[in-house]
């Protein structure tokens, strides 16, 4: 993506036809900044790897052009990556308190802390950064200090919304800079970024205020152990579930990793209060009445690993479900975790739970985060963008959004639905949609950063599939024959003891391969594991219609 010396580009790196790893870049001349660096978890599809984060060769190219690194708010899909990509390219980072707060957990662990550049943000905060000149505005979402952005170029204002809805009765009193927002609506918005989540919801999204309710109403009710699940970042839940827990004298104790790491920051930074003598530890649950307990912890989305699946799994080592203990989820299955959600309701009830769970709007507890038709049609009208960019959604929603701009008075030709990759250059006034830059996924296993591939996952799946054979064979150098095996080890392919004859032809179809070309003085080792692959693999295939990954290992001795 090469810029002329008065244009304005702007680019997703990921984000843009998806729901999560969210980076955009905004680029004027010499100048990049870019917003956000989320991860998202893979698919089924990607067996082994942790997490995806963005790909960023372009950054990586213009190292000297990018000025800063500005996070929106401390959702994973917005802070998730920052750790892998900072190891690649170190760049200054703006967020406001509670994410840098949440940043800083993430680069600890990473131990990238002292070598970053962190720097605070309000709402009131103004940045030069080369040639742009930034400001904020407060937005409400699901978890607090979360900011829209105005770039302020030569070319124009370019606004991000980052994640946001309008909560007038917000449960941190901290409300939407609507005055703010129509202030940079009136001196006029070139483009506007807008999320696209619930672009197919109609109306507004309820607050989060109404929760607190429900959560009260349904901890009177309860008699015995309260267990509450939620997305851990969620700090105006986390608070509405401590404020409650405190009026029917209950303590609380914490389960997962993430959920004690938020606590921790939001409590320690003035985000969260809790009670001084609430908060006990997990193994000393058994100790109270089960009428004085609530346990908060992680897994609301089905998460095998998490802590309430292996409370359902009756595994977990310090804290159980028994018959009668309330158990409420207060969240909204994903897209894709029904299952795995249902199956640990099932397990709860036969453990004998009262179990709430379900859509949140027949529950009342959980609402969306995200903005609503209304409410995105309220954004649209109080910036006025000449062109509008929807983002942060998967392709349906993008275009639902593209109607709503459409229904308040932007032109269809001046709406832009971009994929990864698509720059969207303006120039003199004029936005173009021509070009595309190289973007993807990079895929994070373990330690290694971008060096899984699809030659690595395609050998995962295959193992997956029918599993893998291993043929060990020992030759003499001076004989020039057989001195041992061939030995074939099975793994996820068959069981040995029960398949002992179809072992005892594939050793003898490997030794006849090897012979054969030991006998043609065959001098590449190549040559005998091609020739054992293909005569085996055919054998295989005909025994058992499948095909194992092969591999044959030759010795020389």
């Amino acid at each position: 993506m090469s810029t002329e010396e008065n244009a304005l580009s702007i680019v997703a790196l990921g984000g843009a036809n998806e729901i999560g790893k969210n980076m955009y870049v905004i680029q004027y001349a010499d100048d990049i900044v870019v917003i956000d660096c989320g991860s998202k978890f893979p698919d089924e599809s990607l067996l082994g790897i942790d997490v995806i984060v963005p790909e960023i060769t372009y950054l990586l190219e213009n190292r000297n052009k990018v000025r800063a690194l500005i996070i929106t708010h401390g959702h994973e899909d917005h802070i998730g990556g920052i750790p892998y990509i900072l190891k690649q390219l170190n760049m200054p980072i703006y967020a406001t308190r509670l994410t840098l707060g949440l940043i800083e957990v993430k680069l600890r662990e990473h131990n990238l802390l002292g070598q970053t550049h962190l720097k605070t943000i309000t709402p009131e905060s103004l940045l030069r950064l080369g040639k742009f000149k930034v400001s904020f505005f407060r937005t409400n979402h699901s978890i607090p200090d979360c900011l829209g952005i105005a770039f302020h170029t030569p070319e124009g204002t370019v606004v991000h919304t980052g994640d946001f809805k309008f909560d007038l009765t917000p449960v941190n009193e901290h409300y939407p800079d609507i005055h703010k927002m129509a202030a940079i609506g009136q001196k006029g918005v070139l483009a506007l970024l807008s999320e696209s989540t619930n672009a197919e919801r109609p109306g507004f999204t309820p607050s989060e205020r109404l929760v607190g309710e429900h959560i009260e109403e349904a901890f009177a009710k309860a008699t015995q152990k309260i267990f509450i699940s939620t997305f851990a970042s969620n700090v105006h839940r986390l608070q509405q579930i401590v404020d409650a827990a405190r009026k029917v004298n209950r303590k609380l104790a914490l389960l997962g990793r993430s959920m004690v790491n938020v606590v921790d920051v939001s409590s320690e930074l003035g985000y969260l209060q809790l009670p001084d003598d609430m908060l006990i530890d997990p193994a000393d649950v058994h100790r109270f009445p089960p009428h004085e307990i609530v346990v908060l912890c992680t897994g609301s989305q089905g998460e095998p690993m998490a802590a309430l699946s292996r409370l359902a799994a009756s595994s977990h080592r310090q804290v159980e479900v028994l018959r009668g203990d309330t158990v409420i989820l207060a969240a909204t299955p994903i897209p894709g975790n029904e299952r795995n959600v249902a199956r640990i309701v099932d397990n709860l009830y036969e453990l004998g739970a009262n179990v709430i769970y379900g859509s949140g709007s027949v529950t009342g507890m959980h609402v969306s985060g995200h903005a609503s038709q209304d409410e995105l049609k309220l954004m649209l009208t109080l910036m006025k963008p000449k062109y509008f960019i929807p983002i942060h959604g998967e392709y349906r929603m993008l275009s639902q959004h593209r109607s709503l701009a459409e229904s308040v008075g932007v032109d269809f030709d001046d709406i832009f639905i971009v994929k990864n990759g698509d720059v969207v250059d303006i120039s003199d006034g004029v936005a173009r949609q021509t070009r595309k830059i190289p973007t993807g996924n990079t895929l994070v296993d373990g330690l290694g950063i971008g060096d899984v591939g699809n030659v690595v996952l395609r050998d995962r799946k295959h193992m997956s599939e029918d599993g893998i054979l291993i043929v060990v064979i020992t030759l003499s150098r001076t004989e020039n024959k057989i001195i041992s095996g061939p030995d074939t080890i099975s793994r996820g392919f068959v069981y040995v003891r029960e398949s002992e004859g179809l072992l005892e032809e594939v050793n003898r179809i490997a030794t006849a391969s090897t012979i054969k070309l030991l006998e043609e003085k065959a001098n590449q080792w190549s040559q005998y594991k091609q020739s054992i692959k293909d005569e085996v693999g055919k054998f295989l295939w005909m025994k058992t219609k499948r095909r194992p990954m092969i591999l044959p290992i030759i010795i020389q001795i």
